[in-house]
């Protein structure tokens, strides 16, 4: 019962201080990252197999991150290492309350450059649900490789989960990103989207226009607000964790990993909603309490202690 996460993986560099730009910042902390990466760490975390599909670039960074995963106890087999281009990086800058904007340096980054026959069939064909984001949509040929992946996935009957991670400077336009984000929603089985990213491709709070022929579930997160989950039959809510947020980098991971496990665990069909998003928004919280995405990232056993010491 494993979970397969597929692709960017990068070094964010977090800067020192909070309340200022990345040019302003006197220095950085270097921490592992990449949405659907931080969720393959997250979940190994949790106490789920885990492996992760992605290209870095052969270079010092590159390996440093292999060995961040295995460390970790991903099985890497499917990371691919180029040596046509190297391993992004994003500079990250936090505002007061731990929100974030981020630089990238990708032109092109390794994970672009990844290609069909890059892929590991195999590792997909021993995984129960594949996850993935919209940020390996926007360029070809990683763009083909994933789709040739996730028709895998779906052909083989994995659950498909999918965090479209909304980073709006990264494609050409507005347009372009949302046209690219509702491609990804169509081999979707779970679909987490933050309110943001539910306003931005719906142009509302209204799940309905979301719903796609394989989807099982809808959950929309809302940061320090909790999170809502939607089936087709009914919806609940459930109110966040009071924390004092120092990066939420990997929150939305965090929380992605929780949800994965939970469903892994109750399975899809009328699962426990109310109880696997308190332990999600648990992950997700515990996310945010230092800085970088993977290092923040808890273990069962610390999610279980704050859920009793918050009550």
């Amino acid at each position: 019962m494993s979970v397969v996460s597929m692709g960017e993986l990068l070094i964010d560099f977090v800067a020192l201080e909070s309340g200022v730009t990345v040019g302003e910042a006197s220095g950085f902390i270097k921490a592992p990252g990449g949405a659907p990466a931080n969720v393959a760490v997250a979940v190994a975390r949790l106490g789920v197999p885990s492996s992760f599909l992605g290209q870095v670039g052969d270079d010092p960074f590159g390996h440093h991150l292999a060995e961040v995963l295995r460390h970790d106890n991903i099985d890497v087999s499917g990371l691919r290492f180029s040596a046509e281009a190297r391993t992004m990086l994003a500079f990250v800058s936090l505002r007061a309350d731990g929100e974030r904007s981020f630089s990238f340096y990708r032109n092109p980054s390794a994970d672009m450059l990844m290609r069909p026959e890059d892929v590991a069939y195999d590792v997909i064909d021993r995984a129960k649900i594949f996850h993935y984001g919209s940020i390996t949509l926007i360029d070809e040929p990683c763009r083909s490789a994933l789709l040739a992946a996730l028709r895998h996935a779906r052909d083989k009957g994995l659950m498909i989960s999918y965090d479209p991670n909304l980073r709006l400077s990264l494609w050409r336009s507005a347009e372009d990103a949302k046209a690219g984000m509702l491609e990804g929603l169509e081999f979707a089985t779970i679909l987490k989207v933050s309110e943001e990213e539910l306003e931005f491709l719906t142009g509302g709070q209204d799940v309905t226009p979301l719903w796609r022929d394989a989807l099982r579930l809808i959950v929309v997160t809302r940061g320090s607000g909790g999170s809502s989950a939607y089936t087709r039959t009914h919806s609940v809510d459930v109110p966040g964790y009071s924390v004092t947020a120092v990066d939420t980098t990997g929150a939305g991971d965090g929380f992605v990993a929780g949800l994965l496990a939970g469903i892994l665990e109750q399975g899809i069909d009328d699962p426990p909603l109310e109880q696997m998003l308190r332990f999600a928004n648990a992950v997700g919280a515990i996310a945010t309490l230092q800085k970088g995405a993977i290092p923040a990232l808890p273990t069962r056993a610390a999610v279980e202690t704050f859920m009793k010491a918050q009550g």
